[in-house]
Protein backbone atom coordinates (compact mmCIF):
# COMPACT_ATOMS: atom_id res chain seq x y z
CA UNK A 1 0.00 0.00 0.00
CA UNK A 2 1.57 3.21 -1.64
CA UNK A 3 1.76 5.84 1.68
CA UNK A 4 1.02 9.79 1.25
CA UNK A 5 4.25 11.29 2.06
CA UNK A 6 4.49 13.26 5.22
CA UNK A 7 5.18 16.79 3.84
CA UNK A 8 2.17 16.28 2.68
CA UNK A 9 0.28 16.64 6.54
CA UNK A 10 2.82 19.33 7.88
CA UNK A 11 2.03 21.48 4.83
CA UNK A 12 -2.08 21.32 5.47
CA UNK A 13 -1.38 21.87 8.97
CA UNK A 14 0.78 25.36 7.92
CA UNK A 15 -2.17 26.37 5.93
CA UNK A 16 -4.56 26.62 8.76
CA UNK A 17 -2.72 27.75 11.20
CA UNK A 18 -5.53 29.76 13.53
CA UNK A 19 -7.49 26.21 13.65
CA UNK A 20 -4.36 24.30 14.06
CA UNK A 21 -2.91 26.80 16.94
CA UNK A 22 -5.80 26.96 18.96
CA UNK A 23 -6.58 22.99 18.74
CA UNK A 24 -2.94 22.78 19.75
CA UNK A 25 -3.42 24.98 22.24
CA UNK A 26 -6.42 23.15 23.97
CA UNK A 27 -4.61 19.88 23.65
CA UNK A 28 -1.51 21.51 25.27
CA UNK A 29 -3.73 22.80 28.28
CA UNK A 30 -4.99 18.51 29.17
CA UNK A 31 -1.41 17.80 28.58
CA UNK A 32 0.20 20.51 31.35
CA UNK A 33 -3.15 19.31 34.07
CA UNK A 34 -2.34 15.47 33.32
CA UNK A 35 1.66 16.31 33.87
CA UNK A 36 0.45 18.55 36.67
CA UNK A 37 -0.96 15.71 38.45
CA UNK A 38 1.73 13.30 38.01
CA UNK A 39 4.01 15.77 39.05
CA UNK A 40 1.59 16.26 42.07
CA UNK A 41 1.44 12.54 43.35
CA UNK A 42 4.93 12.39 42.60
CA UNK A 43 6.19 14.92 45.00
CA UNK A 44 4.20 13.52 47.43
CA UNK A 45 5.49 10.07 47.02
CA UNK A 46 8.81 11.02 46.75
CA UNK A 47 9.00 13.17 49.73
CA UNK A 48 7.92 10.23 51.70
CA UNK A 49 9.87 7.88 50.33
CA UNK A 50 13.16 9.82 50.54
CA UNK A 51 12.03 10.31 53.68
CA UNK A 52 13.41 6.66 55.41
CA UNK A 53 16.97 4.47 54.78
CA UNK A 54 16.96 1.05 53.71
CA UNK A 55 19.96 0.77 56.54
CA UNK A 56 17.37 1.58 59.16
CA UNK A 57 15.12 -0.27 60.78
CA UNK A 58 12.04 1.48 62.65
CA UNK A 59 10.08 -0.54 65.52
CA UNK A 60 6.25 0.04 66.04
CA UNK A 61 4.02 -0.58 68.50
CA UNK A 62 2.49 -3.90 66.71
CA UNK A 63 -0.56 -2.77 64.89
CA UNK A 64 0.23 0.68 64.08
CA UNK A 65 1.08 1.82 60.82
CA UNK A 66 2.00 5.19 61.68
CA UNK A 67 4.47 6.70 64.57
CA UNK A 68 1.26 8.70 65.61
CA UNK A 69 -0.29 5.88 66.34
CA UNK A 70 2.63 3.80 68.24
CA UNK A 71 2.94 3.42 71.99
CA UNK A 72 6.70 2.42 72.95
CA UNK A 73 7.65 1.99 76.46
CA UNK A 74 11.13 2.80 78.23
CA UNK A 75 11.59 -0.50 78.77
CA UNK A 76 10.55 -1.75 75.33
CA UNK A 77 12.88 0.87 73.92
CA UNK A 78 15.84 0.07 75.84
CA UNK A 79 15.68 -3.63 75.04
CA UNK A 80 15.33 -2.95 71.02
CA UNK A 81 18.42 -0.89 71.74
CA UNK A 82 20.48 -3.59 73.11
CA UNK A 83 20.14 -5.67 70.24
CA UNK A 84 23.51 -7.09 68.50
CA UNK A 85 22.40 -6.59 64.98
CA UNK A 86 22.42 -2.99 65.47
CA UNK A 87 25.07 -0.69 64.24
CA UNK A 88 27.93 1.26 66.82
CA UNK A 89 28.68 4.43 66.86
CA UNK A 90 31.98 6.01 67.03
CA UNK A 91 31.93 6.24 70.99
CA UNK A 92 30.78 2.45 70.82
CA UNK A 93 27.00 2.84 71.58
CA UNK A 94 24.15 1.69 69.89
CA UNK A 95 23.02 3.65 66.49
CA UNK A 96 19.72 4.08 67.64
CA UNK A 97 17.38 6.26 69.44
CA UNK A 98 13.65 6.33 70.78
CA UNK A 99 11.52 9.04 69.44
CA UNK A 100 8.16 10.83 70.38
CA UNK A 101 5.71 12.34 67.90
CA UNK A 102 2.87 14.50 68.63
CA UNK A 103 0.96 17.46 66.21
CA UNK A 104 0.93 20.95 67.25
CA UNK A 105 -1.50 23.16 65.48
CA UNK A 106 0.27 26.11 64.22
CA UNK A 107 -0.12 29.65 62.19
CA UNK A 108 0.73 29.66 58.38
CA UNK A 109 2.61 33.14 57.30
CA UNK A 110 -0.61 33.26 54.99
CA UNK A 111 -3.01 33.71 58.62
CA UNK A 112 -4.63 30.21 58.14
CA UNK A 113 -3.65 27.07 60.57
CA UNK A 114 -2.87 23.54 60.05
CA UNK A 115 -0.65 20.95 61.85
CA UNK A 116 2.48 20.21 62.37
CA UNK A 117 4.87 17.48 63.18
CA UNK A 118 6.67 18.12 66.50
CA UNK A 119 9.76 15.12 66.64
CA UNK A 120 11.58 14.62 69.54
CA UNK A 121 14.72 13.60 68.96
CA UNK A 122 17.98 12.11 70.90
CA UNK A 123 21.31 12.61 70.57
CA UNK A 124 21.88 10.04 67.52
CA UNK A 125 19.08 11.42 65.54
CA UNK A 126 20.57 13.16 63.46
CA UNK A 127 23.35 10.81 62.91
CA UNK A 128 20.62 8.07 61.85
CA UNK A 129 19.67 10.27 58.88
CA UNK A 130 22.25 10.89 56.36
CA UNK A 131 20.29 13.73 54.40
CA UNK A 132 19.89 16.03 57.53
CA UNK A 133 22.14 19.14 57.62
CA UNK A 134 21.89 22.56 59.31
CA UNK A 135 21.20 24.86 56.97
CA UNK A 136 21.18 28.12 59.33
CA UNK A 137 21.64 28.54 63.32
CA UNK A 138 22.40 25.86 65.71
CA UNK A 139 21.01 22.72 66.68
CA UNK A 140 19.31 22.82 70.10
CA UNK A 141 21.22 21.79 73.45
CA UNK A 142 19.55 19.45 74.98
CA UNK A 143 17.68 20.46 78.36
CA UNK A 144 17.23 24.33 77.35
CA UNK A 145 13.83 25.11 75.56
CA UNK A 146 15.20 25.04 72.46
CA UNK A 147 14.01 23.67 68.99
CA UNK A 148 14.91 23.38 65.25
CA UNK A 149 12.81 23.63 62.57
CA UNK A 150 13.11 22.26 58.85
CA UNK A 151 13.64 24.41 56.14
CA UNK A 152 9.40 24.07 54.61
CA UNK A 153 8.12 24.67 58.57
CA UNK A 154 10.47 27.82 58.36
CA UNK A 155 9.30 29.31 54.39
CA UNK A 156 6.03 28.55 55.47
CA UNK A 157 4.66 29.14 59.10
CA UNK A 158 5.10 32.04 61.08
CA UNK A 159 7.47 32.61 63.97
CA UNK A 160 9.84 29.63 62.81
CA UNK A 161 12.86 32.13 61.96
CA UNK A 162 16.31 31.58 63.75
CA UNK A 163 15.32 33.57 66.64
CA UNK A 164 12.04 33.33 66.79
CA UNK A 165 10.17 32.23 69.66
CA UNK A 166 7.38 29.42 68.83
CA UNK A 167 4.58 28.37 71.67
CA UNK A 168 4.15 25.11 72.27
CA UNK A 169 1.61 23.35 74.45
CA UNK A 170 2.10 26.66 76.47
CA UNK A 171 5.51 27.08 76.84
CA UNK A 172 7.95 28.69 74.75
CA UNK A 173 11.00 27.73 72.65
CA UNK A 174 13.04 29.48 70.91
CA UNK A 175 14.13 28.30 67.24
CA UNK A 176 18.28 28.18 67.24
CA UNK A 177 18.71 26.22 63.88
CA UNK A 178 16.96 25.69 60.63
CA UNK A 179 17.61 22.05 58.96
CA UNK A 180 17.27 20.89 55.67
CA UNK A 181 16.92 17.20 55.00
CA UNK A 182 17.17 17.11 51.32
CA UNK A 183 13.11 17.50 50.04
CA UNK A 184 12.10 14.60 52.76
CA UNK A 185 9.54 14.48 54.84
CA UNK A 186 11.69 15.76 57.94
CA UNK A 187 11.43 19.10 56.43
CA UNK A 188 7.91 19.40 57.33
CA UNK A 189 8.67 18.99 61.13
CA UNK A 190 9.95 20.48 64.39
CA UNK A 191 12.68 18.76 66.58
CA UNK A 192 13.25 19.13 70.13
CA UNK A 193 14.96 17.39 72.91
CA UNK A 194 12.50 14.54 73.55
CA UNK A 195 13.57 13.95 77.11
CA UNK A 196 12.17 17.66 77.91
CA UNK A 197 9.45 17.17 74.86
CA UNK A 198 8.14 13.83 76.88
CA UNK A 199 6.57 15.83 80.06
CA UNK A 200 6.01 19.22 78.23
CA UNK A 201 3.41 17.34 75.74
CA UNK A 202 2.41 15.10 78.51
CA UNK A 203 3.66 11.77 76.69
CA UNK A 204 5.49 9.25 78.73
CA UNK A 205 6.37 7.02 76.33
CA UNK A 206 7.76 7.17 72.99
CA UNK A 207 6.36 6.03 69.84
CA UNK A 208 9.12 4.93 67.88
CA UNK A 209 12.59 3.46 67.68
CA UNK A 210 15.14 4.24 64.56
CA UNK A 211 17.87 2.21 64.21
CA UNK A 212 21.03 1.64 61.85
CA UNK A 213 22.00 -2.26 60.93
CA UNK A 214 25.25 -3.34 61.51
CA UNK A 215 24.58 -5.26 58.16
CA UNK A 216 21.22 -5.28 55.89
CA UNK A 217 21.38 -9.20 56.37
CA UNK A 218 20.75 -9.02 59.82
CA UNK A 219 17.28 -7.47 59.21
CA UNK A 220 15.36 -10.94 59.31
CA UNK A 221 16.93 -12.18 62.44
CA UNK A 222 16.44 -8.57 64.19
CA UNK A 223 12.58 -8.63 63.13
CA UNK A 224 11.97 -12.49 63.38
CA UNK A 225 13.56 -11.99 67.55
CA UNK A 226 11.52 -8.70 68.47
CA UNK A 227 8.29 -9.71 66.79
CA UNK A 228 8.42 -13.13 68.37
CA UNK A 229 8.74 -12.00 72.06
CA UNK A 230 5.10 -11.33 73.45
CA UNK A 231 6.25 -8.77 75.98
CA UNK A 232 7.60 -6.45 72.88
CA UNK A 233 4.27 -6.51 71.09
CA UNK A 234 6.25 -4.56 68.30
CA UNK A 235 6.39 -4.37 64.75
CA UNK A 236 9.63 -4.29 62.75
CA UNK A 237 10.39 -2.48 59.28
CA UNK A 238 12.45 -1.41 57.27
CA UNK A 239 12.43 2.17 57.34
CA UNK A 240 12.39 3.06 53.60
CA UNK A 241 9.08 0.61 53.28
CA UNK A 242 7.44 1.98 56.34
CA UNK A 243 7.05 5.73 54.76
CA UNK A 244 6.43 4.52 51.28
CA UNK A 245 3.58 2.06 52.41
CA UNK A 246 2.14 5.95 53.87
CA UNK A 247 2.92 7.34 50.53
CA UNK A 248 0.62 4.62 48.49
CA UNK A 249 -2.84 5.54 49.60
CA UNK A 250 -2.55 9.77 49.39
CA UNK A 251 -0.41 9.61 46.05
CA UNK A 252 -2.59 7.38 44.60
CA UNK A 253 -5.72 8.96 45.39
CA UNK A 254 -4.49 12.54 44.39
CA UNK A 255 -3.36 10.88 40.64
CA UNK A 256 -7.29 9.37 40.57
CA UNK A 257 -8.82 12.61 41.29
CA UNK A 258 -6.16 14.64 38.88
CA UNK A 259 -6.67 12.23 36.09
CA UNK A 260 -10.19 12.02 36.31
CA UNK A 261 -10.34 15.62 35.74
CA UNK A 262 -8.36 15.58 32.70
CA UNK A 263 -10.08 13.22 31.06
CA UNK A 264 -12.86 15.33 31.47
CA UNK A 265 -10.69 18.56 29.99
CA UNK A 266 -9.91 15.93 27.45
CA UNK A 267 -13.38 15.30 25.84
CA UNK A 268 -13.15 19.09 25.16
CA UNK A 269 -9.60 19.03 23.08
CA UNK A 270 -10.87 15.70 21.59
CA UNK A 271 -13.80 17.94 20.41
CA UNK A 272 -11.62 20.32 19.22
CA UNK A 273 -9.40 18.40 17.02
CA UNK A 274 -12.54 16.13 15.50
CA UNK A 275 -14.08 19.97 14.54
CA UNK A 276 -10.22 20.62 13.24
CA UNK A 277 -9.88 17.30 11.13
CA UNK A 278 -13.36 17.53 10.00
CA UNK A 279 -12.65 21.20 8.41
CA UNK A 280 -9.88 20.02 7.04
CA UNK A 281 -11.42 16.77 5.41
CA UNK A 282 -14.41 18.92 4.23
CA UNK A 283 -12.13 22.14 2.30
CA UNK A 284 -9.86 19.15 0.61
CA UNK A 285 -12.85 16.81 -1.06
CA UNK A 286 -11.72 17.39 -4.00
CA UNK A 287 -7.82 17.06 -3.43
CA UNK A 288 -8.61 13.77 -1.09
CA UNK A 289 -10.30 12.16 -4.39
CA UNK A 290 -7.71 13.29 -6.59
CA UNK A 291 -5.30 11.17 -4.32
CA UNK A 292 -7.48 8.36 -4.56
CA UNK A 293 -7.56 9.06 -8.83
CA UNK A 294 -4.10 8.29 -9.12
CA UNK A 295 -3.78 5.38 -6.96
CA UNK A 296 -3.67 5.58 -3.52
CA UNK A 297 -6.25 3.50 -1.35
CA UNK A 298 -8.74 4.15 1.50
CA UNK A 299 -6.40 3.16 3.78
CA UNK A 300 -3.71 5.19 3.00
CA UNK A 301 -5.76 8.03 3.46
CA UNK A 302 -7.29 7.11 6.72
CA UNK A 303 -3.22 6.71 7.86
CA UNK A 304 -2.35 9.95 6.54
CA UNK A 305 -5.51 12.04 8.20
CA UNK A 306 -5.01 9.74 11.35
CA UNK A 307 -1.05 10.96 11.23
CA UNK A 308 -1.72 14.47 10.22
CA UNK A 309 -3.87 14.71 13.71
CA UNK A 310 -1.67 13.01 15.72
CA UNK A 311 1.11 15.32 15.06
CA UNK A 312 -1.48 18.22 15.58
CA UNK A 313 -1.88 16.40 19.04
CA UNK A 314 1.97 15.71 19.15
CA UNK A 315 3.00 19.82 19.07
CA UNK A 316 0.33 20.58 21.80
CA UNK A 317 1.36 17.92 23.77
CA UNK A 318 5.32 19.37 23.24
CA UNK A 319 4.31 22.74 24.33
CA UNK A 320 2.21 21.07 27.28
CA UNK A 321 5.34 19.86 28.36
CA UNK A 322 7.22 23.02 28.15
CA UNK A 323 5.28 24.76 30.32
CA UNK A 324 5.07 21.82 32.60
CA UNK A 325 8.90 21.82 33.18
CA UNK A 326 8.87 25.69 35.18
CA UNK A 327 6.22 23.50 37.84
CA UNK A 328 9.68 21.81 39.16
CA UNK A 329 10.15 24.59 41.14
CA UNK A 330 7.09 25.27 42.89
CA UNK A 331 6.06 24.15 46.43
CA UNK A 332 3.11 23.07 47.96
CA UNK A 333 1.63 20.88 51.03
CA UNK A 334 -1.22 18.16 51.53
CA UNK A 335 -2.54 16.71 54.77
CA UNK A 336 -0.81 13.47 55.28
CA UNK A 337 -3.26 11.04 56.19
CA UNK A 338 -1.09 9.05 58.58
CA UNK A 339 0.20 11.99 60.90
CA UNK A 340 -2.98 14.25 60.12
CA UNK A 341 -0.15 16.81 59.72
CA UNK A 342 1.00 18.98 56.84
CA UNK A 343 3.35 17.97 54.27
CA UNK A 344 5.36 20.11 52.52
CA UNK A 345 7.15 19.06 49.22
CA UNK A 346 8.37 20.37 45.57
CA UNK A 347 6.60 19.02 42.60
CA UNK A 348 8.53 16.31 40.72
CA UNK A 349 8.56 16.51 37.03
CA UNK A 350 10.60 14.12 35.71
CA UNK A 351 11.46 12.47 32.14
CA UNK A 352 8.57 9.68 32.39
CA UNK A 353 6.18 12.03 33.34
CA UNK A 354 6.77 14.22 30.31
CA UNK A 355 6.51 11.01 27.83
CA UNK A 356 3.35 10.00 29.46
CA UNK A 357 2.02 13.52 28.52
CA UNK A 358 2.75 13.14 25.39
CA UNK A 359 1.48 9.61 24.99
CA UNK A 360 -1.85 11.17 26.15
CA UNK A 361 -1.49 13.89 23.84
CA UNK A 362 -0.94 11.73 20.95
CA UNK A 363 -3.87 9.51 22.13
CA UNK A 364 -6.12 12.30 21.76
CA UNK A 365 -5.16 13.16 18.51
CA UNK A 366 -5.57 9.62 16.71
CA UNK A 367 -9.11 9.52 18.77
CA UNK A 368 -10.13 13.13 17.71
CA UNK A 369 -8.70 12.30 14.11
CA UNK A 370 -10.37 8.61 13.33
CA UNK A 371 -13.66 9.79 12.23
CA UNK A 372 -12.35 12.32 10.01
CA UNK A 373 -10.19 9.81 8.40
CA UNK A 374 -12.87 7.17 8.73
CA UNK A 375 -14.82 9.84 6.41
CA UNK A 376 -12.09 10.54 3.85
CA UNK A 377 -10.77 7.00 3.51
CA UNK A 378 -14.98 6.33 2.63
CA UNK A 379 -15.26 8.95 0.57
CA UNK A 380 -16.46 8.05 -3.46
CA UNK A 381 -14.06 9.35 -5.95
CA UNK A 382 -16.38 10.33 -8.21
CA UNK A 383 -18.13 12.56 -6.02
CA UNK A 384 -14.94 14.22 -4.30
CA UNK A 385 -13.44 15.40 -7.99
CA UNK A 386 -17.18 16.86 -8.43
CA UNK A 387 -16.65 19.19 -5.74
CA UNK A 388 -15.78 22.56 -6.06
Amino acid sequence: MARIPLIYNVRNLGQRRVSTALTALGIALVAWVFIFTLALAGGFQSALQATGSRDNAIIVRNGSTAELTSIITRDVAAAVESQPEIARAPDGRPLATAELVVVWNLPRKSGTTTNVVVRGVGPKSVALRSKVHLAAGRMFRPGLDEVVVGKMVAERFQNCSVGDHLKLSGRDWNVVGVFDAGGTGYDSEIWGDVELFMPVFDRPVYQSVILRLGDNSHFAALKKRLESDPRMSVTVHREDQFYAAQAGALAGLLRSLGIFVTLIMALGAVFGALNTMYASVGARTKEIGTLRAIGFSGGSVLLSILVESTLLALLGGAIGCLLALPVRNFTTGTMSFTSFSELAFRFAVTPGMLLSGMIFAGAMGLVGGFFPARKAASMPVVEALRQA
